[in-house]
């Protein structure tokens, strides 16, 4: 069982009002941006449920625009974010959508350009967050761990290939989530660590067979 941290129980130091809304909206948007790692011709936030109806008063709008802007949760430029140099020099748009079948602070990051990519994830309280999507895999990101997320076809022997990489490294695999679109054909992988990858290790992963996306992931700040 997983110890309470000084944030869980007072929640992060943050621009308000709400830690949910704002600071999870702000780490949310932070842990997309890290995970896309380009620039986008155009981002579609579509919110959902709570994070729809109040989203607004809250300020969840410009918490998750912040956060894929690189704005940390205590930065004073999101109370005034649309307003913001960085914020005109890219296209975005907010969809404000109701679905009994997400959670009640979820939203999905549509990022278009030389990738397009989705992005699904939500705010659970107290400026904690999980990604539970990345286009079709579902995945499982708090963004607590540096993370290596691979996108590769399928075929016997790349889970090993790649855990035998990092073995390489000295490096304790804290968690590894694998999903895949059907035998053979797409599949993804998270792999969550406790330490750090070289950048030799990224190029032997980058260099197997048919790896499609390579990203890896650093944790968010406290």
């Amino acid at each position: 069982m997983r110890q309470s941290s000084i944030i869980d129980i007072i929640s992060p130091v943050m621009a308000g009002p709400s830690s949910s809304h704002t600071a999870g909206a702000v780490r949310l948007g932070l842990l997309a941006r890290n995970v896309y790692n380009t620039k986008p011709d155009k981002i579609t936030f579509k919110l959902y449920n709570s994070y729809a109806l109040t989203g607004k008063g809250h300020g969840t709008d410009k918490g998750l625009l912040a956060g894929i802007l690189g704005f940390s949760v205590d930065d004073k430029r999101i109370k005034n974010v649309f307003d913001t140099p960085e914020a005109k020099q890219i296209n975005y748009e907010f969809e404000f959508l109701e679905d009994f079948n997400r959670h009640p602070n979820a939203v999905d990051f549509i990022f278009e350009g030389g990738l397009n990519m989705t992005i699904s994830g939500d705010s659970i309280g107290a400026g904690e967050i999980v990604l539970t999507k990345i286009n079709k895999f579902s995945v499982n990101l708090d963004g607590k761990y540096n993370t290596l997320l691979l996108v590769y076809e399928d075929m016997p022997g790349v889970i090993s290939s790649v855990t035998r990489i990092i073995q390489e490294e000295n490096v304790n695999i804290a968690s590894l989530h694998c999903d895949r679109s059907g035998k053979g054909r797409d599949a993804s992988m998270c792999i969550c660590i406790d330490g750090e990858l070289s950048k030799h290790c990224l190029d032997k992963v980058s260099e197997l067979k048919d790896m499609y996306i390579v990203r890896y992931i650093k944790k968010l700040e406290s």
